[in-house]
């Protein structure tokens, strides 16, 4: 099989959750391959982020420069096909700069694309049996994708588990004069600041407990028992973006790709679904236990505890429970 890279997030000199994903990911591919992380940055922090990251990976390629302090991936992705080599295996998360990245990659670098896949198969020769989604998780999809001439899959944050161990020594290979050989690529899109979102009332970024609900609460009123239920656990309240687009809470409390990303201990989705927007905001493996009328739910493929209910009769049963254990 060819060389398999992942691209690895990273932010204020810490690695992203996604690493040790695709990690266990690229351990999937092929048990016997060795793992190229490949981390872009400015200098600063880059460095520390690459000895965390040959703790975990067989080999880390470093490349430094001002022009990647933000992750632009009109910058990147001319840099990304100098520096693999031709028939890669290219893993990325299926997250904001992944699913810009990756399919103007997969075209530079003449490679098959895989978007947001969730789980391998098996391979057959060449070709890779894998898992997708469609219609947020109400249907899933088995692909094939041949992989002989290089490949870029992305894969969905929270789908593989995360490779945890720590035991590798890793080479840091500098790559960046190699790969500025030819200067900076020219790019019609710039980075000009980040704007941070307005912080509300609770800080969900910080709760070690939350009960989050979904659009299976039906009406505005009805949340007042997920206040109850929220206070009697000790809990933060959370939602999902219908609740959102509804009006029926802040931004500021809304899990997911388009709101705050969150890693509690525990994390009681109430009525949600489990789009993959939605469980791409939750990081850090909590307990999570799920509670939907829907037995068919996405949510439940990723639960530890799943409860095919209706939240309107589970919560104040559950609230009346808690009560009376603290008695």
């Amino acid at each position: 099989m060819a060389q398999i890279f992942a691209y690895i997030l990273h932010k204020d000199g810490v690695l992203d959750d996604t690493a040790l994903e695709l990690r266990a990911a690229g351990a999937t591919l092929d048990p016997e391959a060795a793992v190229t992380a490949v981390v872009t940055g400015s200098a600063g922090d880059l460095e520390k982020v690459c000895k965390e990251a040959a703790r975990s990976f067989d080999t880390v390629w470093k490349v430094e420069n001002d022009a990647l302090a933000y992750p632009n991936a009109e910058v990147i992705r001319p840099l990304m096909k100098r520096l693999l080599p031709k028939n890669s295996l290219v893993l990325l998360p299926h997250e904001h700069f992944g699913m810009d990245l990756a399919p103007g990659l997969s075209v530079a670098l003449e490679a098959a694309y895989l978007p947001d896949s969730v789980a391998f198969e098996g391979m057959e020769g060449d070709v890779l049996k894998a898992v997708r989604e469609e219609y947020s998780g109400m249907v899933r999809t088995h692909v094939r994708c041949n992989l002989s001439t290089g490949a870029v899959i992305t894969l969905r944050p929270g789908a593989f588990a995360p490779d945890e161990r720590k035991d590798k020594t890793g080479e840091i290979m500098d790559k960046t004069p190699e790969v500025f050989q030819e200067g900076l690529p020219e790019v019609p899109r710039r980075y000009l600041e980040m704007v941070e979102a307005e912080a509300g009332d609770v800080d969900i970024t910080k709760s070690e407990v939350l009960v989050s609900v979904g659009r299976g609460i039906e009406e505005q009123d009805n949340l007042e028992m997920i206040q109850e239920l929220a206070k009697a656990m000790g809990a933060d309240v959370s939602c999902s973006r219908p609740i959102v687009d509804a009006k029926w809470m802040e931004k500021s409390r809304q899990v997911g790709t388009s709101g705050k990303t969150v890693k509690p201990k525990v994390y009681l989705a109430l009525g949600i679904s489990g789009s993959f927007q939605h469980l791409g905001g939750i990081k850090g493996s909590p307990f999570m236990v799920a509670v939907n009328k829907n037995p068919k739910a996405p949510i439940f493929q990723v639960a530890d505890v799943g409860v095919v209910a209706d939240i309107l009769d589970f919560v104040p049963n559950l609230t009346e429970k808690i009560a009376e254990s603290a008695k």
